[in-house]
């Protein structure tokens, strides 16, 4: 039983000063999350070229970050209008100078850029409680998920592309999610289908997580980076919340989403 949990002590440690840092962001709001969430896109569309060009190295690899970032902060700051080129920027310099995989990085960087302008919009026009429902949705789903699929085990979810994932942890992850979703209906008054809406963002995350998963196995790599003690790098930690984000944008336009929320 201990072996299946070595790797818990350096995920718990780095996890709790993500969640620390993450939380006082999400609190104060503002230019301090605009900036958190700049960074953290940098800092993955770099692992993302990083991977995509292994074992080389490409000069324009930290160029295609920065301006992966400036994009996100660019959101917070001028009208959409303005931002959309600057969002596909990227993907478009990628495909004309990365020697391998341009098509995954174009795809996966603008998938990136767009998860991040939903955080921000999530914090901005909803609020600190709804962003706090949404990341607790995904850590949930990822607790739940590891722990579940460590101790029940049983069939695998998609052994080709991710190997240690359950059909038990991935169940394990809805009903935290709709665990979850229900806490939310009783303490904010929103209505019972945030229950579903909860499940389904805990869905998105799970093929959030799957996607990068694929990605890096094409790539032939474990880990993004190292930058994260227990959890390789940002993209392996924040790749469900990736998933999560870009689909709660998708409710919002299929869904009124006020209307579950706030009954309105």
């Amino acid at each position: 039983m201990a072996a299946k949990f070595q790797d818990l002590a350096p995920r718990f440690i780095s996890g709790a000063a993500l969640a620390l840092i993450g939380l006082i962001a999400m609190w104060v709001g503002g230019w301090v999350f605009l900036i958190l969430v700049t960074a953290l896109i940098g800092l993955m569309v770099w692992e993302l070229q990083r991977i995509c060009t292994l074992p080389e190295t490409t000069p324009v690899g930290v160029l295609l970050a920065l301006l992966a970032a400036l994009a996100v902060f660019l959101w917070g700051v001028l009208p959409i209008g303005f931002v959309l080129p600057f969002a596909l920027l990227p993907a478009m310099l990628g495909i004309g100078n990365l020697p391998r995989n341009r098509t995954i990085f174009a795809v996966y960087s603008s998938f990136m850029i767009v998860a991040g302008f939903g955080l921000l919009h999530l914090r901005q026009d909803y609020g600190f409680v709804w962003m706090s429902w949404l990341v607790l949705v995904v850590v949930g789903t990822d607790v739940f998920g590891y722990f579940a699929g460590r101790i029940i085990g049983g069939p695998k979810f998609w052994p080709k592309v991710s190997p240690k994932k359950t059909w038990s942890g991935t169940l394990a992850g809805w009903v935290a999610a709709a665990g979850i979703g229900a806490i939310y209906v009783l303490a904010t008054g929103a209505r019972w289908e945030l229950v579903g809406v909860s499940i389904a963002i805990s869905m998105a995350s799970q093929l959030g997580d799957v996607a990068e998963s694929a990605v890096k196995r094409r790539m032939g790599v474990k880990d993004a980076s190292n930058i994260i003690p227990g959890h390789g790098g940002g993209m392996d930690r924040f790749d469900a919340m990736l998933g999560a984000s870009v689909f709660l944008m998708l409710v919002e336009r299929l869904a009124d989403f006020n209307l579950i929320i706030w009954g309105l």
